[in-house]
């Protein structure tokens, strides 16, 4: 221990005295810089970082090549992973299965706020209009990946304070869907996704596309980032509610462009990105702005959240 530098020594104590930490929990006792724990934690011969969940492919526009992984680098570390003694591994795992079933729980709450969101909408559209038309709604997100959090965060356009992961939903209609009736399901949506917002019990941010499956077979061409994020957004879409042949069709249409392979091979990029700006950091060779440039750290978004 006297061998440590202060910060080390102050986490190794903290552990030992109240068990493994996430790295948000570490953050609450120890106040210091972000990516200073991080280096800590990941350098220490006596701590273990053991993340939970998976990695997956986020388009960014600040990136280079347009791919990385999400979580961030330090949304990774604060909120799916816990760090323990190495000499207490069976604290160490005990915890992660916590947090692990944790963040499912999180995931599934979302799911259902989501489907009674969806079905309230229903049953305020007009029933002839559905059934004359087809229409689905798809959920992406962490949500899918069963990686939602409920860590309080800014939401972006308005500030407000919500509960950790959006509530993504894109909704597909038939080409022949009337504007009128878009017009009347979009506000049916936006009057929920306010009411979400702003109920204090709630809080949760809904974003949500409506688009025809003429727009969808354009953003197929796959030819700039705006059309490179919208199908990434629907090949890893499921199915909430609606129309099963309407997304069929979308999803045949992702596989006959060969975007699937596509975004296959983005997401090997941003894995090596990603381990390769890890050894670069954690060996020292960037300095603080450019581990900022490079958005890997932390997203661009998340910038505001974590400084």
């Amino acid at each position: 221990m006297q061998d440590m530098p202060p910060i080390e020594r102050d986490i190794v104590r903290l552990i030992g005295t109240k068990g493994p930490r996430t790295g948000f929990e570490i953050k609450k006792e120890i106040d210091e810089d972000n990516l200073l724990i991080w280096k800590t934690c990941r350098h220490s011969r006596s701590l273990q970082v053991q993340t939970v969940g998976k990695r997956y492919l986020r388009l960014d526009r600040h990136v280079k090549g347009f791919a990385r992984l999400s979580p961030s680098i330090l949304r990774e570390f604060l909120t799916y992973s816990i760090i323990g003694l190495k000499d207490r591994p069976d604290l160490l795992e005990k915890r992660c299965i916590e947090l692990s079933a944790r963040i499912h729980e999180i995931s599934r709450f979302k799911l259902e706020l989501a489907q009674k969101m969806v079905s309230d909408v229903m049953q305020e559209f007009d029933d002839g209009i559905s059934k004359r038309h087809q229409i689905c709604f798809i959920i992406a997100g962490d949500i899918v990946y069963n990686m939602a959090h409920d860590v309080p965060r800014p939401e972006r356009s308005t500030g407000k304070i919500v509960m950790g992961s959006d509530i993504d939903l894109i909704v597909a209609v038939d080409d022949h869907f009337p504007d009128t009736y878009i017009n009347k399901l979009d506000d049916l949506i936006y009057q929920k996704k306010y009411r979400m917002l702003i109920t204090p019990a709630i809080r949760e941010e809904v974003d949500y596309k409506i688009k025809r499956l003429s727009l969808i077979r354009d953003q197929a061409c796959f030819d700039d980032f705006k059309r490179m994020v919208a199908i990434k957004i629907l090949q890893e879409g499921l199915l909430l509610y609606g129309n099963q042949l309407l997304f069929d069709t979308i999803k045949t249409i992702i596989e006959e462009n060969g975007l699937s392979k596509k975004l296959d091979e983005f997401e090997r990029a941003a894995e090596m990105l990603r381990n390769k700006a890890e050894k670069l950091i954690l060996d020292n060779r960037l300095d603080k702005e450019k581990i900022m440039d490079l958005h890997l750290f932390y997203s661009a978004e998340e910038f505001e959240e974590f400084e």
